[in-house]
């Protein structure tokens, strides 16, 4: 196994910052153990850390924010920073058992938190906190990774903000957000953490990646990674998968279909049903199995005497399973339904650079002629225009406009131009 850090592609500064931390957390961890056991702790000295404790300024803390872009890895780094705490050479060395249990993800004393609804609600929170207060297993950390803290209610924030400002002694938060800002983080969770910063990667690293990680062929590597605009995650599905390919070839058509108002609302139709369907695939057999294992816990199938009253009284838990499926699949919609704007947006952008005749490279080579063709066509405003319409269609569909409005607007303004 490779070291834990291996896929966090070109963060090396935050690499750094955090194996500096883990370090400083290891010998945290040796400290305590010498005045409980001296005869037990060798004396070998730990990076970034002093000979009578740790250094204060390699910056080891109870809480972390993990911010950047779309597919800058903001998971993937609290998820290898995670394995470094608990590995036992403090470095997130990717041989120890506290790496290979923590990348993946059967670690006792890591808590990962992935929502897949809207939001995360108080409740979940509550209960997260609570089991986070306990003890370590292994001896080390309890380490929490909530990898979409943006989406946490504000009740929920509250109930975290208090595990955050009265932290157990041995338990560290990580938490992933797109920024710092008030609409993504509140401030007083943001005033108690340590912010990591990460940027885009370049395309070249990505590409990189893919051929090493992957096997992808380097062209097709270097293709995936421009079109996918940094996002290793895109990135390596439009290098593995057709159907993604396909997805994008659609999306990227529809320059070209609007032709009139008529035209605009079928492309506005087509885009929301091709959302809908890769988002119903996605979750599909992850709801069938949820349900079938709820009904066999609360007795479906059996034969004995009550099952089938217990059956009838599970239609509460049944409901509540069928209303986190629900939410899961409109987020699995918009995660869908953003993906192909951003493909979208790539286009324009290309439109644009081609107009202003900018020494850049284009997002989509594939169809450059085309976003040349709409180049002369629309001039640097128009494609300004159309860049800001798409823009301006992922920022309503996150204010919580209805999907198909919001598209249907997209598609005129983009044909008005």
């Amino acid at each position: 196994m490779p070291d834990v850090f291996a896929d966090l592609v070109g963060q090396e500064e935050a690499v750094h910052e955090l194996r500096r931390a883990a370090s400083a957390a290891s010998a945290v961890l040796r400290v305590g153990a010498a005045e409980r056991a001296p005869a037990l702790i060798a004396a070998a000295p730990v990076e970034g850390v002093a000979p009578d404790g740790p250094d204060p300024s390699t910056g080891m803390t109870h809480a972390w924010i993990f911010t950047g872009p779309p597919g800058s890895g903001r998971s993937v780094a609290a998820r290898a920073f995670a394995a470094a705490l608990q590995c036992v050479h403090g470095t997130g060395c990717g041989e120890c058992p506290g790496c290979h249990t923590t990348m993946g993800g059967t670690h006792a004393d890591v808590r990962m938190v992935v929502p897949e609804g809207l939001s995360i609600g108080v409740g979940e929170m509550r209960a997260l906190v609570l089991r986070a207060a306990s003890t370590p297993s292994g001896g080390r950390w309890q380490v929490v990774v909530i990898s979409g803290a943006d989406r946490l209610t504000e009740a929920a924030g509250n109930a975290l903000l208090k595990a955050i400002e009265e932290p157990p002694p041995r338990t560290v938060f990580l938490l992933c957000a797109p920024s710092t800002h008030p609409d993504d983080i509140s401030v007083t969770i943001r005033s108690r953490c340590r912010v990591v910063p990460l940027r885009q990667p370049p395309s070249t690293a990505v590409a990189e990646v893919l051929v090493r990680r992957d096997g992808v062929a380097p062209d097709v590597a270097q293709w995936a990674a421009a079109a996918a605009q940094g996002h290793v995650g895109r990135a390596r599905r439009l290098a593995r998968d057709p159907e993604a390919r396909k997805r994008r070839e659609a999306v990227l058509a529809v320059p070209r279909r609007l032709t009139g108002v008529g035209a605009a609302f079928d492309a506005a139709s087509a885009l929301i049903e091709a959302a809908e369907a890769e988002a119903e695939a996605s979750v599909a057999e992850a709801d069938t199995t949820e349900r079938a294992a709820l009904e066999m816990a609360l007795g479906a199938g059996g034969t004995g005497r009550g099952a089938a009253g217990a059956i009838r009284g599970a239609a509460g838990q049944l409901k509540e399973l069928e209303k986190r499926q629900k939410s899961r699949a409109t987020r699995a919609q918009r995660d869908a339904l953003d993906r192909a704007l951003i493909d979208l947006a790539g286009f324009y952008r290309d439109a644009l650079t081609m107009a202003l005749r900018a020494p850049v490279a284009p997002v989509h080579t594939d169809t450059a002629a085309v976003a040349g063709a709409g180049a002369q066509k629309w001039d640097a405003e128009g494609s300004l225009r159309r860049l800001e319409a798409v823009l301006a269609c992922r920022t309503a569909i996150e204010a919580n406009v209805k999907p198909r409005i919001a598209v249907e607007a997209m598609m005129l303004a983009l044909w008005k131009g």
